[in-house]
């Protein structure tokens, strides 16, 4: 018996697969390579544009439906 490794939530370009992860937490790694955006970045847009996001100790976790739902209604355009 080996060690099964992990499954990939990625498709080679870096894009999630919607049907797997849409009810997934995703960490800040996975949401700044879905957004293909920095991490400071992402910050910057929960601090100040009022991205969805959830803070778990000390760690930042995301829903991707809320998150994809935020960019769509132009939550990620410059103020």
């Amino acid at each position: 018996m080996g060690i099964t490794p992990r499954r990939s939530y990625f498709r080679p370009e870096g894009r999630f697969m919607m049907g797997e992860t849409e009810n997934r937490w995703l960490s800040m790694t996975e949401i700044c390579q879905h957004l293909g955006v920095s991490r400071d970045t992402a910050i910057k847009w929960i601090n100040k544009n009022n991205m969805p996001a959830h803070k778990i100790g000390r760690l930042w976790k995301f829903k991707i439906s809320e998150v994809d739902e935020w960019v769509k209604s132009g939550g990620a355009t410059e103020k």
